[in-house]
């Protein structure tokens, strides 16, 4: 499944193209056809593909693809995400986690907000460490959605837990210590936002950090381009 799947999203397998036959895939994968057949029907499930009697399996149009399916997020990064896909991303950060931070400024628990402030206490200590960083990072966002008391904020953050973590380690501040200050601040000012009900300021705060990521990823992506 994820050879095929990363084909697909890779172009290897282009959209409207149809896929290699059974008895050729059986051969290559040495799988029974039952586990071929599942894994068929899961790609199916994503919207990746499509099987036609008496024509063969189609690969779907993009625009019918899963992309909040997880292993789908995976396969684009694993191929290489474009600067056109990271930056939708970005702008479906930016739909979202900005709504979800003013709601969080309203509906917050004391509990929730000290779960907050500890995320970006772990994130000053996370000096050397870009792995420690991004995980207390991702916690921070997930808390927030979580904060806001809508059950879709929550799920839609799962979903995209992965493409989240692979832009903040593509973006993260670490080791650049001015950054990496810089970073915390950014999110302690989200978290303050929320622990004085400003719903506007805390939107903003949400927006400065995720645009300064967009940033960092800009950078990071133009400089490995450059070393090519």
């Amino acid at each position: 499944m994820r050879d095929l799947g990363l084909k697909i999203v890779s172009g290897a397998y282009p959209e409207n193209s149809i896929l290699p036959g059974d008895t050729e895939l059986l051969q290559r994968f040495g799988v029974s056809r039952t586990v071929l057949r599942e894994a068929l029907k899961t790609l199916a499930a994503k919207g990746l593909i499509q099987p036609k009697a008496k024509i063969g399996t189609r690969v779907l149009h993009r625009s019918q693809w899963n992309l909040f399916d997880p292993d789908i997020l995976v396969w684009h990064f694993e191929a290489g995400a474009s600067a056109e896909f990271l930056a939708s991303i970005v702008e479906m950060r930016l739909a979202l986690e900005p709504e979800a931070a003013g709601l969080a400024a309203i509906r917050r628990t004391d509990a929730q907000l000290a779960t907050l402030f500890g995320w970006v206490e772990k994130m000053r200590e996370a000096r050397e460490s870009a792995a420690d960083f991004v995980h207390s990072d991702l916690q921070f966002h997930i808390a927030i959605a979580e904060a806001s008391g809508n059950p879709f904020m929550r799920s839609i953050s799962a979903l995209i837990e992965v493409a989240l973590v692979t832009t903040f380690t593509i973006s993260s501040p670490i080791p650049n210590s001015e950054s990496h200050v810089r970073s915390v601040e950014r999110h302690a000012a989200i978290a303050k936002a929320i622990a004085a009900g400003d719903v506007e300021q805390a939107k903003e705060a949400m927006r400065v950090v995720i645009n300064e990521g967009a940033e960092r990823v800009l950078v990071a992506g133009k400089s490995k381009a450059a070393s090519r």
